[in-house]
């Protein structure tokens, strides 16, 4: 879904607004691919180790499964409640072997009896029947997670409970089983999870909003959420705003709910249900400083752990900033230019030297920056970063082809902005970056150099000394690149 150029010029040489057109010829693409995008994950709470009579039993149930099952739900259900809850945490352990989790959905009232548990008016038992569902809900066969549907009103219920431990465990129970199952959510979904989640969302304990977030975040991953859940349930309740709340930079912050609800408005701005009306709550301008903070932080230490929350919140404004609707709203971003383009350099000097791989988002956001604003573009420029942004070519083929959009983004901006990039380092690099093997590569370098020769001409005479005809002959014969090779070389020749 990101903003994106892909240009390729012709024999005849073709105009900005040609050029303009062509930045975002794939973004329809990239959008529906990152909708489709499932990156489906569970989790699992488990913070006991078994001891060696749960050691013990756990061979047992693997050695004689269905009648080591049975034999523990009757004890579950009869004698003192010590025994009971003894019986429980054993079908626990048992629960978290694949083979014990299909012998338990195959026989005949198992879950009816959990279920019956989980609804005992005695609070050990409740938790360990809850715990047990737990392990089932982890389970990688969805015929599992089917098997847990008439316990999900239940936990839905007890999200309302008076114990943090007990709705957090509920939570991520029901996350598990919310992006497994369609199943589940047609029943939940009625039931009104939405307004239950909102109800938990203002909750004081930071281990159940993380637990909130994670729920909310399996629930809008599921593939009918763009069309069925996001606008009539979640645009409709109070969590866009209360997730905003809890990602504003200060004090309060806490880096694990913040990741969680970060992705949140990640899946929910890829929708592209409404995101004009969160650009009108301040998405933009709560992103934007939560930034300047990681900004900030990166530089008070090395250790931040900030990648977590970088990937999303780069995201989230990246694809912000896609909005046709940004000029009506007046994209509501309410900080000077240059302190969002330094603070994206200091988060980008620290993935080039820790976390490499989270480059490429960074340089998506800078490329949606710079695409249509020539005020982001004079930043670039009077902030001395081309240099800086040269300088992580060498990276990698992606991180080549986002470097040269950006500074195409700025040569497109016209003469008085390539006079600024010239002279100086950037024709060196484009000579290195047309040795490439990478076609994607060596396009986005002629389309710069096309820009350059178009407002800058006496680029060409220096082209031309520094051997470019020669760089260029070395793609002459590669079928993607000949029209944009032939159109240079006339433009140089006849320059």
């Amino acid at each position: 879904m990101w903003s994106r150029r892909q240009g390729r010029l012709r024999p005849v040489v073709c105009g900005v607004e040609e050029l303009r057109r062509r930045r975002r010829e794939r973004e329809a693409v990239l959008r529906k691919a990152r909708r489709e995008q499932q990156l489906v994950s569970k989790r699992l709470l488990r913070d006991d180790a078994p001891e060696e009579a749960g050691e013990g039993c756990v061979s047992a149930i693997l050695g004689e499964t269905e009648f080591q099952v049975q034999q523990l739900l009757r004890q579950a259900q009869r004698g003192t409640e010590e025994k009971r809850e003894r019986a429980l945490v054993s079908l626990r352990r048992g629960l978290q072997h694949p083979e014990t989790q299909q012998t338990f959905i195959q026989l005949e009232g198992s879950m009816r009896t959990l279920v019956g548990l989980l609804t005992s008016n005695q609070a050990q038992l409740q938790l360990e029947a809850a715990r047990c569902l737990h392990e089932l809900s982890h389970s990688e066969q969805s015929t599992v997670a089917e098997a847990c549907l008439p316990a999900t009103s239940y936990l839905l219920t007890y999200l309302s409970s008076h114990s943090s431990d007990f709705i957090e465990l509920c939570l991520y129970t029901l996350g598990n089983l919310i992006v497994e199952s369609e199943a589940v959510r047609r029943q939940l979904l009625p039931q009104g999870i939405v307004p239950a989640l909102a109800a938990c969302i203002q909750s004081p304990h930071v281990a159940v909003l993380e637990a909130l977030g994670f729920a909310l975040s399996q629930l809008l991953q599921a593939k009918e959420a763009p069309e069925k859940i996001i606008p009539s349930s979640i645009l409709a309740s109070t969590l866009p705003q209360h997730m905003l709340q809890l990602l504003q930079p200060g004090p309060k912050l806490n880096p694990g709910v913040a990741v969680e609800f970060a992705w949140c408005l990640h899946y929910i701005i890829c929708s592209q249900v409404s995101n004009s009306l969160l650009i009108v709550h301040g998405a933009l301008s709560t992103l934007g400083l939560l930034l300047l903070d990681m900004a900030e932080a990166v530089q008070r230490t090395e250790d931040t752990g900030l990648e977590l929350l970088a990937c999303p919140v780069l995201r989230c404004v990246s694809n912000l900033l896609t909005e046709a609707e940004m000029e009506t709203v007046g994209g509501q971003m309410q900080l000077r230019d240059e302190r969002v383009v330094a603070a994206l350099f200091i988060l980008l000097q620290f993935f080039f030297q820790k976390q490499p791989s989270l480059l490429p988002e960074g340089l998506w956001l800078l490329n949606n920056l710079t695409a249509n604003s020539p005020s982001f573009c004079t930043s670039l420029l009077s902030l001395d970063l081309i240099e800086p942004l040269l300088q992580l070519l060498p990276v990698s083929n992606v991180v080549s082809v986002m470097v040269l959009t950006v500074l195409c983004n700025v040569a497109e901006k016209g003469p008085a902005y390539c006079q600024r990039l010239w002279p100086g380092p950037l024709l060196p690099a484009l000579l290195q970056t047309l040795l490439f093997s990478d076609t994607e590569v060596v396009g986005q370098s002629l389309e710069l150099l096309h820009l350059l020769f178009l407002y800058q001409p006496e680029a060409v005479q220096v082209f031309l000394q520094q051997s470019g005809l020669q760089a260029l002959e070395k793609h002459h014969e590669e079928a993607q690149l000949q029209d944009r090779v032939y159109a240079l070389q006339q433009t140089a020749l006849q320059g």
